[in-house]
């Protein structure tokens, strides 16, 4: 997995729901669809929005607020790419 893909979606009560998924891939629908996109092989922010404001694109800002939530998940992306990196440092 390489990405990390947040989904805000509204519920009828006007409470909030957080999707969260992890994808090898990026598709069409992830754009269109997601709120936050991170890339944990290059340590960067695809795409920050929230209700339509766009976020800047702090990655340690932003890694850090979802490592709050999603510490064992977001630990583990890290040390794919970061054990990635020491076998290829090309």
């Amino acid at each position: 997995m390489r990405y990390f893909v947040v989904t805000y979606v509204k519920r009828p009560s006007g409470q909030m729901d957080e999707q969260v998924v992890l994808e090898r891939n990026l598709k069409a629908r992830h754009y269109q669809m997601a709120n936050v996109i991170l890339d944990f092989k290059n340590k960067s922010i695809v795409q920050c929005s929230l209700q339509g404001t766009v976020v800047p694109k702090d990655w340690q800002r932003i890694r850090d607020f979802y490592h709050q939530h999603y510490s064992k998940v977001i630990d583990q992306l890290e040390a794919i790419y970061n054990e990635t990196e020491k076998n290829n440092p090309n």
